[in-house]
């Protein structure tokens, strides 16, 4: 994953949906970067998470895998 994910391109989670990053913002209280993303089924909500947490490597069934990974 590159460090900081782009605005307008679409990741894939890696549990297997598709989400639009439409923000990178920061919380007001501790500074810390957010990402703002959209989701692109259903009623497409927008979620907000930790910059730190995108971008992060997570283990499933003891294979490391990307949280989030570019498609588009």
């Amino acid at each position: 994953m590159e460090p900081k994910p782009i605005i307008g391109n679409t990741y894939r989670h890696y549990k297997g949906n598709n989400y639009t990053v439409i923000a990178l913002v920061k919380n007001s209280e501790t500074l810390e970067e957010m990402v703002v993303y959209q989701a692109q089924y259903g009623e497409k909500q927008i979620w907000v998470r930790p910059l730190k947490m995108f971008i992060e490597t997570v283990t499933i069934d003891g294979n490391t895998v990307d949280r989030f990974t570019l498609i588009k």
